[in-house]
């Protein structure tokens, strides 16, 4: 099990700490140091859309309007900080966030 994220996320730190108390324990990848393999960033774009754009990140308010219109896939392969996190990819599974939702593929 593969989590991106950042090691500043709340939401990533909840979600290893919660993972392990579930018993997985998660490779964590830190997408500022590491980035995101272009592979799985476009299957990750092609399961979530533009769900996987961040819009309420610092990243996102500094672009441009005329970068915001452009491609997203691009965008996120430039600046992966840009991607909601956390990104879970399991068994060739993804999940993305840590609400209800992506909780109930860990039980």
């Amino acid at each position: 099990m593969l989590l991106y994220g950042l090691k500043t996320c709340d939401s990533c730190r909840k979600a290893i700490k919660d993972l392990a108390a579930r018993g997985y324990t998660a490779q964590y990848v830190d997408v500022r140091k590491d980035g995101v393999p272009a592979d799985v960033m476009a299957a990750a774009f092609a399961a979530f859309g533009d769900k996987l754009v961040n819009k309420s990140s610092t990243t996102w308010r500094g672009f441009t309007d005329a970068e915001k219109s452009g491609d997203p896939l691009a965008l996120l392969q430039e600046n992966p900080t840009l991607m909601k996190r956390p990104l879970i990819v399991r068994d060739g599974a993804m999940t993305l966030g840590w609400k209800e939702d992506a909780q109930g593929h860990y039980p």
